[in-house]
C-alpha cells in the first residue's frame, strides 16, 4: 500500500473502531422477566405548557398474571407528537415499576403517551397515558383559573390555599368535569363567566366576572376548561374518527 492509500485508509478505521464502541456502549439492557399487564402507577393527567418537561414523572408497573410487580420486565415508551422521554427504554425495578421524565412536544392539546411491554412471548402489551399541553391561551386561562376560580372549583385545599368548595350549597364544577361542562356551549360558558350564574339560571353564588377579566380573558378561561376536560373535549363540526 503507498502511503496516499495508507492515510485515507486511517479515518476509516478509526471511524469503525469508534462506531462500534458507540454501538456497544448504547445497547439496551436485555429482559430478565416478563409480565402479563402494564398499568400506570402515577404521572398521568398533568397539565403543562407545550414544550415543558411535566412537573412528575410517569411511573408505570409492569404486573404478572396474579397482579405482582415483575423485575427486570422491558419497557418502552413513546408518543406521536414529539414528546421526549428519559429513560425512553429501561427494565422494571425491584417492584415492577419504571420512572421516566416526559417532555411534551410543542403543539398544544392532548397527548396520549404511549408505554408498552411485551410477554414471554412477545406480545406487545400496550398503554396510553393522558397529558395536556397548554398554548398561550390556555396558559393565561390557567393562570386566572388559579387566581380567581380555583378557590371554590377545587374541592382541594393545599398549603398555600383553602378550599371554599364545602362551604358553598350548589357545588361548583370542576373545571376537569367533562361530562357535564363539556355539554355546554362556550358561548354560555362566557356568559356565566362575564355575568354570573343568574345569566344562565344558575346558582347565584357564581359571581359575574365581567367587569374583571377583559373580554380576551375570558375566552382564555374558557380555553383552559375545554383544554382540561375528562373526558376530552370535542369541538363541534369536527369529524372524530374512531380509534
Amino acid at each position: 500500500m503507498n502511503r496516499a492509500a495508507y492515510l485515507s485508509a486511517i479515518p476509516l478505521v478509526l471511524c469503525l473502531a469508534g462506531c462500534a464502541k458507540k454501538q456497544a456502549s448504547t445497547a439496551q439492557p436485555a429482559p430478565a422477566a416478563y409480565g402479563t399487564a402494564i398499568v400506570v402507577s402515577s404521572g398521568d393527567k398533568q397539565v403543562a405548557p407545550t414544550g415543558a418537561l411535566l412537573s412528575d414523572p410517569v411511573v408505570v408497573q409492569v404486573n404478572d398474571a396474579s397482579g405482582n410487580g415483575v423485575t427486570g420486565a422491558p419497557v418502552w415508551f413513546d408518543s406521536e407528537k414529539g414528546t421526549a422521554f428519559d429513560p425512553a427504554y429501561a427494565l422494571t425495578d425491584s417492584s415492577g415499576q419504571v420512572t421516566t421524565n416526559a417532555n411534551l412536544g410543542g403543539m398544544s392539546g392532548n397527548y396520549k403517551l404511549k408505554a408498552h411491554t411485551q410477554d414471554a412471548a412477545g406480545k406487545r402489551i400496550d398503554l396510553a397515558i393522558d397529558e395536556v399541553a397548554l398554548g398561550y391561551e390556555g396558559q393565561l386561562g390557567r393562570t386566572l383559573n388559579e387566581q380567581y376560580c380555583v378557590r371554590c372549583h377545587n374541592p382541594e385545599s393545599t398549603a398555600v390555599r383553602v378550599s371554599n368548595y364545602d362551604n358553598l350549597t350548589t357545588k361548583p364544577h370542576p373545571f376537569t368535569e367533562g361530562e357535564t361542562l363539556n355539554k355546554m356551549s362556550s358561548d354560555d360558558l362566557i356568559a356565566i363567566i362575564s355575568h354570573g350564574g343568574p345569566g344562565l339560571n344558575k346558582a347565584s353564588e357564581m359571581p359575574p366576572f365581567g367587569y374583571t377579566l377583559n373580554k380576551k380573558e375570558v375566552q382564555a378561561l374558557v380555553a383552559y376548561i375545554r383544554a382540561v376536560a375528562d373526558p376530552p373535549y370535542q369541538h363541534p363540526g369536527v369529524l372524530y374518527a374512531k380509534q
